[in-house]
């Protein structure tokens, strides 16, 4: 569910036309629903009231310092994978008590900012890694909280780039390797073992997966009883997936009750991170038409959006809903519709019947607030879009669009004057 929905035959993003946002601040311009960000936050924490929890959303979804303040205020917490999201998440006003840090790759810098901002935890992926934190920690004079990313060997049934608890994944560590994990960081002066951690993958549009690595968890803590470590935070990482096309992954509810009943005889906190089911329907990308193109074979859209704004459609094959931002009533055709980038795979919709349209009309891509902006790039050297929060009546320029000299201006040292 979300609040962007036509009237008199004009689409609105909650009480505001599209249209006028499109006509004061440019395309290709992202736009986000307060009311949706508050709706889908609200509905998936309170499916997990039963147990001890925290709702800790994953920045890397939509990372924008507007969201994520106003996730905080509603009670969220953060997952993090880089220093970059953990100086956002700080800047936006979360706790450091309420962050835990994900990846595979954590530099020293980045361990060092984290422990001296005292987060709640690192999810550990590697026995290098956590060596490392050990060594940083006792340079600091500090006992860093930590669980291991357990690896269950679980097919999520996803897209293979999106899938993340298998054993071919660069994610975690297998059953074996775990148990090592923490016999070793039970001996490290700098590392208290506090949780489990396992995230299987994105996108997912079924709980039996969850379920199946559930249960390889649960039979892992007994282990892990018996060598005396005490599990205080279960962290299962995200993955509930949403309705893009034809999906019907199941409500945040359901995933709720079945946790309920099979956390039971665990007496931990809870630790979810969910991203794209709480931003994904939240935002649209508005983008207008350039030209309109046929050949013996094709049928073009060229917009001013690109594969620089929103990759999902080329890196995933992904597909997103296009709809227009002014229906004209006027009869479909089979088309792609495509950007201006240098690539041919350079796409938005691949042979997609679409209302048959025109130069400088707007279309709307749907399901754009979770992997959007936050995958853009300046490729081709274009700036990056702008990017709108709406709140009611009320507009806010979230991040300004990007100018060419935002393009250079790391680079002009080099130049003479």
């Amino acid at each position: 569910m979300h609040h962007f929905t036509y009237r008199d035959g004009e689409l609105y993003a909650e009480d505001v036309a599209v249209r006028d946002l499109a006509a004061e601040y440019g395309t290709p311009l992202y736009v986000y629903s307060t009311a949706t960000f508050r709706r889908h936050f609200q509905a998936f924490d309170s499916a997990f009231a039963d147990l001890p929890h925290m709702t800790c959303y994953s920045v890397k979804a939509n990372s924008n310092l507007c969201v994520l303040r106003l996730l905080s205020e509603l009670g969220a917490g953060m997952d993090i994978v880089s220093g970059g999201e953990l100086f956002r998440a700080l800047a936006a006003g979360v706790p450091a008590r309420k962050i835990v840090y994900s990846g595979v790759g954590k530099r020293a810098e980045e361990i060092r900012e984290a422990l001296l901002a005292d987060i709640l935890m690192f999810n550990v992926e590697s026995m290098d890694e956590l060596r490392r934190i050990n060594d940083i920690a006792l340079e600091l004079d500090k006992v860093a909280r930590i669980s291991l990313r357990i690896n269950p060997d679980v097919d999520p049934k996803t897209h293979p780039y999106i899938s993340t608890g298998m054993k071919n994944n660069k994610f975690g560590l297998d059953i074996k390797q775990s148990l090592e994990g923490y016999e070793l960081a039970l001996k490290l002066p700098g590392i208290e073992p506090v949780g489990i951690d396992c995230h299987i993958g994105s996108q997912l549009t079924s709980i039996d997966p969850f379920l199946e690595a559930l249960h390889r968890i649960k039979d892992f803590n007994q282990k892990l009883k018996t060598m005396g470590v005490d599990v205080r935070f279960l962290d299962l990482g995200g993955g509930l997936g949403i309705t893009y096309d034809q999906e019907e992954p199941p409500h945040p509810k359901d995933f709720g009750q079945i946790l309920v009943r099979e956390l039971q005889d665990m007496d931990v906190t809870l630790i979810l991170e969910p991203g794209r089911v709480i931003a994904g329907n939240t935002g649209i990308l508005v983008t207008e038409v350039v030209y309109t193109k046929s050949t013996e074979t094709k049928h073009f859209v060229i917009v001013d959006a690109a594969m620089n704004d929103l990759v999902r459609p080329s890196l995933y094959q992904s597909h997103h809903t296009i709809a227009e931002v002014r229906p004209q009533g006027r009869s479909t055709r089979n088309v792609d519709v495509v950007g201006p980038i240098c690539e041919s795979g350079d796409f938005l919709a691949r042979d997609r019947d679409l209302p048959e349209v025109r130069s400088g009309e707007l279309l709307a891509i749907f399901s754009a607030g979770a992997y959007g902006f936050t995958m853009s790039s300046q490729y081709n050297s274009r700036p990056r879009a702008a990017e709108i929060l709406v709140d009611g009546s009320q507009v806010m320029l979230a991040r300004k669009r990007e100018t060419y000299n935002d393009l250079v201006a790391l680079e002009r040292q080099c130049l003479k004057e």
